[in-house]
């Protein structure tokens, strides 16, 4: 009877234990944020694209929420600035331009990041893939700012297969790929994007439960590599877009396809590891993509105006998804305006993570509104403020104020056109795609079907008028390197008609009001300095922190002695 009792209590104590496990593993849950970079607002096919799919992110945007109308900056560096602090570039000292690797500059260490904020609420913090917020002193760099680990790199780019970032114009270049912070030449010739997938595969897989996971996926795709051979992709991935006449824009679909998998392989994990009914996924591009110019892929933001690196839609306005089962409603398209500041109180709301109240954040807690799927709620949003370049573009409801441009204007129209007649060979059953795709089965959802896939794309598909004589009537004529242009982006999300002069008082309101933000706004950050101290040959062929290393540090650490670098 004894030996029964005790045998007894055994097992209910064992059963305590798995509730108490259990208890702890729900406390909190799981973030994690899929951060694409430079991909473009029709380059993923919930949007109506045809000419290449994107099923795996597709399911996981019909299976939750599409944010049919999110901001972001334009740019990378300001883009990732506003994602971890929550406060507009002008408030960090990031608006004005990116982080070049020789720049000895970065986000400033008096800001708060998101990632310590879930540290200290007892999360596991993981940074997999790019930073490019500064690294020329170590306490810039990830380790240092809140991330229990980080695997990737430091600069804007690397090349996909090397993982070199190379400054052409200067002749220099160096690896940039660390484990912590340990160089890593011994994967070179591993795909980048396979390379990320990987990690973060192996950090959900021997995740410890009793901690909730944080788990930032910065990759580096769709962004081009270095300026030498930008468009790096994998043969086999290549091989199934040759009805693409156009050979960049067949290399960048087989970049964007090898990332659709990546999501799909990451998704998966999550569902295998048995975390997946207790997580939070968000999905967006940093910025519009950069379909000509400078680091340009032919990234397509059909049918808006501009692109990467303009005040435009094409520039701000970013492809974007969040999933969970916490949200009370899903299966919809959101025409709430959201933005990058907003979601470092908006995933710290869900999780119950307090926001230390100091810091003084730009952006809004979301999330009651996107659960409950409730009436959009109009903003304000300064998309650009940059007086070093120039520029500014700002946002009140539906009325949009533009102000000057970038590169003289050369990124002032509509790009990103795609050819029609460029069709998936399975366009013709895409719903059936993306309901067989990883992604949908790992969510195991059962109330998505064929139908509310056609409507929801639907939704999310942007047309704007291609008739150009009304709107390149002169009184409608947009030249904001002359005058302050003014768009009702309700009725003209394509920014075609410039109501500046029928409503110039609405125009002053508005100028007025980017005078005020302007006032707000913080020193630049940026050192525009080429620092011959950060060359890698310094260290050993790898970029590398560089301040204070005329004297000590990381070199001599090593045994390397600076006198013969």
């Amino acid at each position: 009877m004894s030996m029964l009792l005790l045998m007894l209590l055994q097992l209910m104590g064992a059963v305590r234990d798995v509730h108490a496990h259990q208890r702890r593993q729900s406390e909190k849950p799981n973030i994690v944020i899929i951060l694409i970079d430079d991909m473009g607002f029709n380059d993923v096919s919930f949007h109506g694209s045809d000419q290449f799919l994107t099923p795996n992110i597709d399911a996981l945007a019909y299976n939750g929420i599409i944010l049919n109308k999110h901001y972001v900056p334009s740019l990378c560096t300001p883009s990732r600035a506003s994602l971890l602090t929550g406060k507009y570039p002008i408030h960090t000292g990031t608006q004005h331009f990116v982080i070049i690797n020789d720049e000895p500059w970065g986000l400033p260490l008096d800001e708060h990041l998101m990632p310590e904020i879930f540290r200290d609420a007892g999360y596991s913090t993981n940074l997999v893939g790019k930073w490019h917020l500064g690294f020329y002193d170590r306490e810039m760099t990830p380790l240092y700012r809140g991330f229990d680990h980080h695997y990737g790199y430091y600069s804007g780019y690397i090349g996909y297969f090397d993982h070199t970032m190379k400054i052409v114009q200067r002749n220099i270049s160096g690896l940039d790929l660390r484990n912590d912070l340990d160089p890593m030449p011994e994967v070179n010739g591993i795909y980048a994007t396979d390379l990320f997938t990987q990690e973060a595969v192996r950090i959900i897989d021997e995740h410890d439960t009793d901690r909730p996971l944080f788990l930032l996926m910065s990759h580096l795709a769709v962004h081009t590599g270095n300026e030498d051979n930008p468009m790096e992709v994998l043969e086999e991935d290549l091989e199934k877009f040759q009805y693409i006449s156009d050979p960049k824009r067949r290399a960048y679909a087989a970049m964007v396809s090898r990332l659709d998998q990546s999501v799909g392989q990451t998704v998966t994990a999550l569902k295998d590891k048995g975390i997946l009914n207790n997580t939070i996924i968000l999905l967006y591009s940093d910025n519009g993509a950069p379909t000509v110019g400078i680091h340009s892929n032919s990234g397509s933001n059909y049918p808006f105006r501009g692109q990467k690196e303009s005040p435009w839609e094409g520039g701000v306005r970013s492809a974007g998804a969040i999933w969970s089962p916490m949200l009370r409603r899903k299966n919809y398209v959101s025409n709430q305006v959201a933005h990058a500041i907003d979601w470092l109180p908006t995933l710290a709301a869900a999780a119950g993570v307090a926001v230390p109240k100091h810091l003084q954040l730009d952006g809004v807690n979301l999330w009651p509104s996107l659960s409950e799927a409730l009436d959009p709620q109009p903003r304000s949003l300064i998309h650009v403020l940059d007086t070093i370049f120039g520029y500014s573009s700002y946002m009140r409801g539906n009325l949009k104020y533009v102000n000057g441009s970038s590169f003289a204007g050369q990124y002032d129209t509509w790009l990103g056109d795609i050819d029609f007649n460029e069709i998936h060979p399975l366009a013709k059953t895409y719903a059936q795609e993306v309901l067989s795709s990883p992604v949908h089965k790992a969510l195991g959802s059962t109330q998505l079907g064929v139908d509310l896939i056609n409507r929801l794309r639907r939704e999310a598909t942007h047309t704007c008028p291609t008739n150009s004589e009304d709107y390149e009537q002169e009184i409608y004529k947009c030249e904001p390197l002359r005058a302050p242009c003014f768009f009702n982006l309700e009725k003209d999300p394509c920014e075609r008609y410039n109501l500046a002069n029928l409503y110039p008082l609405q125009v002053q309101f508005l100028s007025q009001e980017v005078k005020v933000l302007k006032r707000q706004a913080r020193t630049s950050a940026r050192v525009p300095y080429s620092d011959p101290l950060s060359n890698p040959e310094r260290f050993g062929g790898v970029w590398q922190w560089w301040k204070g290393t005329e004297n000590y540090g990381y070199v001599e650490s090593k045994g390397i002695s600076l006198g013969n670098l």
